[in-house]
């Protein structure tokens, strides 16, 4: 069965799509008729039609998102390609490295780092129309599925006709697919119960830069090399083209509780978390706000906010949130009403506020992390101060939306009102601030958003001397560098990308 799907834009842009330019200053690389020609031989729909390249040329990186208003994506595209199949991907992978030609695959174009913006022009390959359930195996509950689907459609599809869910559900499910879930190592919000995508993920069909194509993993455990599952989860399409993958799935859940907890401190709502962890619960939801969040959704005043949901057997559901129950009140907590909880379900998936702010002036955006139980404190208290003193910060606060028996992943909110000239050099300085002070505390540069262009001037301090066995595993695959050039601050052969 299959369904197509198609991206939603984040933002109109400020005029008409052939007038849209690309914003950064790099060596842009064309398609010329000739090569055009051999390319719709492998795959008959390529498009140069202007309004197609132009908004297949942007994802929802809230930065590109003011350039739009201007009339501007990151970069542009030469073409559009819109294969059906994976030998369509095969074949122009093959013509664009032979012709040294860059590839940069998107789908629904949801990610907010610019991991989808095509940095040097050449070739977008748009993988939206490689949608559907290949097969559902309910006896051992795996789902073979194409890396365009659409999260809400497979997600509906899969309870309605299986009885199964998948268990992933980013705030980006109605923008987002299976290949960005896993080309950007996405996390649902009940990966506490689930697992994020990566331990979700079972097997892998990925085709190389040279049009080789392979398949990764399939047993349920083994022992036979390193797990080449998670050289590409995670990759945003620098090693390889997703083409398919095999999920784990769950039965659909049975049974549903709720509650909601009120704490005077972040630090006393962040012990709770870790010791309902720590006693082996793992509630699909447990989401702490810190006082400013959530006086902001749920009008709470000065308290600190805790939500928690579990799902499936009613045994184990009740067994979870009375660990639940006994630890926030352990911690001083208050009870708070339920229904907090049914207000953000309401909301989760709204990402209608960003394009409001950004046309209205402000800059805004979003910046998750993970980091060890121990650290997290530090990192909460000397992030956000270290945003909110650059100047024209207007706010600078922080959640908890993912635990995990070790540590936890924090999502900062940040927005500020500079003058308009100003936008981008405040934009920078607010990233630069608030990731050196979370590298400083040991914490991980992502969690869930991956790193695109927005974070790759970070990932050579993230990894350290493991930089260069990522660089060398980049040369060995793809020796010509053409998949997703510029992005996790790889080599680049076809030049630097300036920062604005």
């Amino acid at each position: 069965m299959t369904k197509s799907g198609r991206p939603t834009p984040p933002i109109a842009l400020g005029a008409p799509p052939e007038r849209v330019t690309g914003r950064l200053a790099t060596r842009r690389v064309e398609i010329d008729a000739a090569l055009l020609g051999r390319l719709r031989s492998a795959c008959p729909d390529i498009t140069t039609e202007d309004g197609v390249v132009a908004e297949s040329s942007r994802d929802w990186w809230p930065l590109a998102m003011i350039w739009a208003l201007d009339g501007q994506v990151a970069a542009r595209a030469a073409a559009v390609a819109r294969p059906g199949t994976p030998d369509e991907i095969t074949d122009l992978l093959r013509i664009c490295n032979e012709a040294r030609v860059p590839v940069t695959a998107a789908a629904g174009r949801s990610g907010v780092c610019g991991a989808s913006v095509p940095a040097h022009g050449g070739l977008v390959l748009d993988l939206c129309g490689l949608s559907g359930i290949v097969d559902v195996d309910r006896d051992s509950l795996i789902l073979d599925v194409l890396a365009g689907t659409f999260g809400t459609w497979l997600e509906s599809t899969l309870r309605a006709d299986h009885g199964v869910t998948a268990g992933h559900w980013p705030q980006s499910i109605d923008l987002s697919t299976v290949g960005g879930w896993l080309a950007c190592r996405g996390a649902g919000q009940l990966s506490t119960r689930y697992g994020k995508i990566e331990d979700i993920v079972v097997g892998l069909d990925v085709v190389l830069a040279d049009g080789r194509t392979i398949h990764t993993g399939g047993a349920p455990r083994a022992a036979v090399g390193p797990d080449l599952n998670q050289l590409f989860v995670g990759s945003e399409g620098t090693l390889g083209i997703i083409t398919g993958a095999r999920l784990r799935l769950h039965p659909a859940p049975a049974s549903e509780r709720r509650a909601a907890f009120g704490f005077g401190s972040f630090t006393d709502g962040l012990a709770a978390c870790r010791r309902i962890l720590h006693r082996g619960a793992t509630p699909a939801v447990l989401r702490l706000y810190d006082a400013i969040e959530a006086d902001r959704s749920y009008q709470t005043g000065d308290r600190h906010v805790l939500l928690a949901l579990d799902e499936g057997d009613r045994e184990l559901v009740d067994a979870t949130m009375s660990v639940v129950l006994e630890e926030a009140l352990d911690a001083g907590a208050t009870n708070l009403d339920d229904a907090l909880v049914e207000r953000w379900m309401e909301h989760r998936n709204d990402v209608s506020a960003l394009e409001a702010l950004i046309s209205r002036g402000y800059v805004v955006d979003t910046m998750e992390i993970a980091a060890r139980w121990g650290a997290l404190d530090r990192i909460y208290a000397d992030a956000t101060a270290a945003i909110a003193a650059v100047p024209s910060t207007l706010v600078a606060s922080a959640h908890l939306s993912h635990s995990y028996t070790d540590g936890a992943c924090l999502y900062f909110t940040f927005a500020g009102q500079p003058d308009a000239a100003d936008r981008e050099s405040y934009y920078r300085a607010a990233w630069d601030a608030g990731t050196r002070a979370v590298l400083a505390a040991g914490g991980a540069l992502s969690h869930h958003h991956g790193v695109g262009l927005n974070r790759a001037r970070f990932v050579r301090d993230a990894l350290g001397a493991g930089f260069d066995v990522f660089a060398a595993v980049k040369q060995a695959l793809d020796p010509n560098g053409i998949l997703n050039p510029g992005k996790l601050g790889l080599p680049d052969p076809f030049g630097e990308i300036p920062w604005p």
